[in-house]
């Protein structure tokens, strides 16, 4: 679904070769090592609020670190390790990196399995559950505090929600997303539309779309998923966009085949067979709408805004070619993102010198990947409205270091930041029924005689099915 730097419920299917990198190793990092990995010297403190000792001598391993191929983040990790370690001389931090997706499902479940996670690996919101159920994170409650974590306050309660069970927390973001409606601005353009007030409702996406299909030479004006567990995650955004559900309250029953079900499934219905706005080329999932849209062949489709730097960076598109608007329907809007949690049953001071490590590289304004000015030097993108987990003076400081060093036209996405949609979260076990969802949204855009009914009554069951095995 969506590339290793950021998400959620997006992983490719190939597995990933795990390699560790130690990051002590290298000059440019100036970090020292523990002999026996764990913690040793210092004078660390037994108050699990209480901030680590500097003095303190420890070695953490942490997930995810930027691959070689990525110089410019790989650049800046080792950056802040070494700026980190100025504080913690005696905390030596060992990167593991893992070329392509990092959080592919086969490789996370089998290491969880296994317990042999690094003692700061990386999730994505919908993985408590699954984490928990292996007994593999650590609750950090006692040590996540405003001594530790400075602008705790200031982080949007919903989303350390999804890092919470039962009142304690799990784990520490590192971005979050909601989803709007990305367009293409040369098209809309052409088929005689405003780029800088895109659809509001799914009536007028459904206009739009016929106006820009109508440009000819294969251009699809709306694009959809339907593989991959892309169609089912698309399909949840759908009903969320209309005020509707995938799951009931209790958590154990479907909720889609309902009135609001039927809305979406005849909406997208009408658009690929009697309005044709929705190209021939169906059975698509992550990757292959970015690839019509970035080149100029798709006018507009569900996503989140990194998607924007993605395709900039990976398939040479402009910033100036694209722009946000808030979902249609505007009820809600999946949200989700991406934390870290730490490793069940180490040490103290390991527990420390994560939280320590994870509030200066992802929860300090102005540093580690909040430092915007370093981004914009190294050639990264600036601009891009998520991840914005931040609300009060951590937020007005962070939303002017972002104008100040924009590397795009941030006035593109005026709509979406002017117009924010309530976020709600994905689905218990999000993954098995967005696979099942797949199906729905397969039957509606490649068969045009599908029984919409059949299709949602068919689901219905198979995610009851899902919800029952526990």
């Amino acid at each position: 679904m969506r590339n290793a730097r950021l998400r959620r419920t997006r992983r490719a299917g190939a597995v990933a070769l795990v390699s560790a990198l130690t990051l002590s190793a290298l000059a440019a990092c100036g970090t020292s090592s523990s002999d026996d990995g764990g913690a040793s010297g210092g004078s660390g403190s037994s108050d699990p609020s209480a901030p680590l000792d500097p003095g303190t001598k420890v070695t953490i391993t942490i997930d995810c670190m930027p691959p070689a191929a990525k110089a410019a983040e790989l650049k800046e990790w080792k950056e802040d390790v070494a700026e980190f370690n100025k504080t913690y001389p005696n905390v030596t931090i060992e990167g593991r990196s893992t070329p392509g997706q990092c959080l592919e499902p086969p490789r996370f479940t089998a290491m969880l399995k296994a317990k042999s996670q690094p003692d700061v690996f990386y999730t994505y919101f919908t993985d408590l559950p699954q984490v928990l159920d292996h007994d593999g994170a650590e609750d950090i409650t006692a040590y996540v505090n405003d001594r530790t974590v400075p602008a705790l306050k200031d982080i949007d309660p919903n989303v350390l929600a999804s890092l919470k069970h039962d009142g304690k927390l799990y784990g520490l973001p590192t971005s979050n997303y909601t989803m709007g409606l990305l367009v293409n601005r040369t098209l809309f353009r052409r088929a005689g539309l405003d780029p800088d007030s895109p659809p509001r409702t799914w009536a007028e996406v459904r206009s739009a779309a016929k106006k820009i299909a109508g440009l000819g030479d294969g251009i699809a004006g709306f694009g959809e998923y339907s593989a991959g567990n892309t169609g089912g995650w698309h399909f949840t955004a759908h009903m969320y966009s209309i005020g509707g559900d995938i799951v009931d309250a209790s958590g154990a029953k479907a909720a889609f085949d309902d009135e609001l079900g039927r809305q979406v499934a005849d909406n997208l219905r009408a658009m690929r067979w009697e309005d044709d706005s929705m190209g021939k080329t169906q059975l698509l999932k992550w990757g292959d709408l970015q690839k019509q849209i970035a080149t100029d062949k798709l006018g507009m489709f569900l996503a989140a805004p990194d998607d924007i730097a993605y395709m900039v960076q990976q398939l040479g598109a402009k910033y100036e070619n694209f722009g946000m608007g808030p979902i249609p329907g505007g009820k809600n809007t999946l949200a989700g993102g991406n934390n870290y949690m730490i490793k069940k049953g180490i040490s103290p001071d390991k527990v420390k010198a994560a939280v320590a490590w994870l509030n200066f590289k992802n929860l300090t304004v102005g540093k580690g990947q909040f430092d915007w000015a370093r981004s914009k030097a190294d050639k990264l993108p600036v601009g891009v409205p998520q991840p914005n987990f931040w609300l009060g003076e951590s937020k007005r400081k962070d939303d002017a270091a972002r104008v100040a060093n924009a590397t795009m036209p941030v006035a593109n996405f005026k709509a979406f930041m002017d117009n924010p949609v309530p976020g709600k979260a994905e689905p218990p076990k999000a993954q098995e029924i967005y696979k099942v969802l797949d199906n729905v949204m397969s039957g509606i855009l490649t068969d045009e005689d599908a029984d919409i009914e059949e299709l949602l009554d068919t689901a219905e069951s198979q995610v009851d099915q899902v919800l029952a095995d526990q």
